[in-house]
Order: structure tokens, then C-alpha cells, then sequence
């Protein structure tokens, strides 16, 4: 009788920390508009070619800060803490004209009410064809958020489960190394 008791309370224990397990682990989609509507606008120009510079907010105390340059636009995430974390879409994935996509993808994850971002879904637009500047390539760029370090981890190319792919990428991008300029 004590064996299946023993038994019976270890499966139980084992299908609790299952369950716990699972909980934490459930990984959701919260948005973030990058329009300048919806963000603070922190410093502008408007002659010339001009220059932004605005701050949206973001999720579980992290913020995007919106860049914009020679037509040229970028993302970098700002931690609770207030560390900077630039994430050069130029030198990493195009230095052509270039735009944001409407609204960031944050992958999180949530421990009761605290909502932990773990990675950053971005959509790059670039003009990469000099001949033709209304050729677009839109990508993907994924960027894993740790304690420690913000980076781009992968760069999605055009395709039918495009979006599918980065957000796979990022629920796994917390081990995978971030990528150099220019890879």
C-alpha cells in the first residue's frame, strides 16, 4: 500500500512540474505600432534628408527607439534599465533605402502577470536594386533578448511561411549567437 502511495504521489508531483513547466513555457506574440503616430517623437529634422529619431513603447518595461537616416531606418531596443542595444539593420542586413514594417513582434513569455520579452520580430524593408528603387525585399530580422545582450540572430528572406520561420527562430534564439555585420 505504502509503494503505491509513494507511486501515486511522485506522478502527481511529476505531472504538476509537467504542468508548471508547460505554463512558463507557452509563448505568445505582443505587438508594438512603430509609426510615428503611436511613438514619442524625441528629436527631428525634416530639411535635407532629414532625420528621426522616436521612442515607442514596448513591453514588460523595454522600448523601441525608431532611427531614421539618409532613408534609411533602424530599430534599437531599450532594456528596463535603460540600456541601448542598437541593432544596426543597416550594416546587418541592408544598407539600401530602407523602412520599417507598421508594428514590432515581441515573442514573450508570462509568469502570472509578468510579461518577460525573450525576442523581437522586426520587418525590413529595403531598396537593394540600384536600377530600380521600387524593388522590395522584405525581411524578417529576429533578435534574442536576454538578461545580458540584445542581438540579431537571423535574418528571414522573403517566402511563403516566412513569418512562421521567425517567430520559430526567435522561441529558440536565447543559445544561438548573434550575427556580425555583414553575415
Amino acid at each position: 500500500m505504502k509503494i503505491k502511495s509513494l507511486i501515486y504521489s511522485v506522478s502527481l508531483i511529476l505531472l504538476l512540474t509537467v504542468g508548471v513547466f508547460a505554463q512558463k513555457s507557452k509563448i505568445k506574440s505582443v505587438y508594438t505600432k512603430l509609426d510615428d503616430k503611436f511613438c514619442k517623437t524625441l528629436e527631428s529634422q525634416t530639411e535635407g534628408t532629414g532625420w528621426y529619431r522616436g521612442e515607442c513603447k514596448g513591453v514588460g518595461g523595454y522600448k523601441l527607439q525608431v532611427t531614421e537616416g539618409d532613408l534609411r531606418q533602424s530599430v534599437d531596443v531599450i532594456m528596463p534599465n535603460k540600456s541601448k542595444y542598437e541593432l544596426d539593420l543597416t550594416g546587418h542586413v541592408s544598407n539600401g533605402f530602407s523602412s520599417l514594417g507598421a508594428k514590432a513582434e515581441w515573442r514573450v513569455t508570462r509568469k502570472g502577470k509578468t510579461v518577460t520579452p525573450i525576442a523581437l520580430i522586426v520587418r525590413f524593408n529595403a531598396s537593394e536594386n540600384p536600377e530600380d528603387s521600387s524593388i522590395i525585399t522584405s525581411y524578417l530580422v529576429v533578435s534574442k533578448i536576454t538578461k545580458n545582450q540584445i542581438c540579431i540572430t537571423n535574418i528571414v528572406k522573403p517566402g511563403a511561411k516566412q513569418n512562421e520561420e521567425a517567430r520559430k527562430f526567435a522561441d529558440s534564439s536565447a543559445d544561438k549567437p548573434c550575427q556580425s555585420a555583414g553575415d
